[in-house]
């Protein structure tokens, strides 16, 4: 098994050699404009998948590919003259599907612009379900109390007074109002 980082700079030396081969021109009318887009190495460097898109119509990306199969072994016996490896890896084709990605990207961003659009058509003319403004809001208890009618004084009608005893600190005693107890005899 190689390292990984040598695979990785493989593929990238025989993505270069095959472009500048390409460039340079096959003897073959039905290679048509071709672009080598990735090419992966397997870890034994045995093996190298060359990714590649074609500009124009499904028949000449069909006549493209064959061009490339029927000219693979040329193609690799340049890689081999480049590249500084024991052996060299044997080349496979594959069509790459970015273009029809990209179409497919491009026709969901279509939907999603008119999906918006509806969207906003909507909420324009939409009301609240509820209150404007749903978030909850500190209370003003005071207020509350006042508007309710509660006195806010602090006159000793209260009906039970806690007093500290002075033993232990903890320790209370209860101790009743008798005259909040029965209002008759007062």
């Amino acid at each position: 098994m190689a390292d990984p980082a040598r695979a990785a700079k493989m593929a990238d030396r025989i993505k270069v050699i095959i472009a500048k081969r390409l460039e340079k021109g096959i003897k073959d009318p039905r290679l048509g404009f071709v672009t080598i887009t990735d090419v992966r190495v397997t870890g034994d460097l045995q093996h190298a998948s060359v990714f590649f898109t074609v500009y124009g119509t499904d028949e000449e990306r069909a006549d493209s590919a064959a061009a490339l199969r029927s000219a693979t072994g040329m193609l690799r016996s340049e890689v081999g003259k480049n590249i500084t490896a024991r052996l060299t890896p044997s080349l496979e084709f594959i069509p790459d599907g970015i273009p029809e990605n990209a179409a497919l990207i491009d026709s969901l961003l279509v939907e999603a612009r008119n999906r918006d659009t509806e969207v906003s058509g909507l909420a324009a003319n939409a009301q609240y379900a509820g209150d404007e403004d749903p978030y909850v809001k500190p209370r003003d208890i005071a207020a509350e109390e006042e508007a309710a009618g509660f006195d806010d004084d602090d006159d000793d009608d209260d009906e039970t007074d806690f007093e500290d005893d002075g033993d232990e600190g903890d320790e209370f005693t209860f101790e009743s109002n008798p005259e909040a107890e029965n209002p008759e005899k007062a």
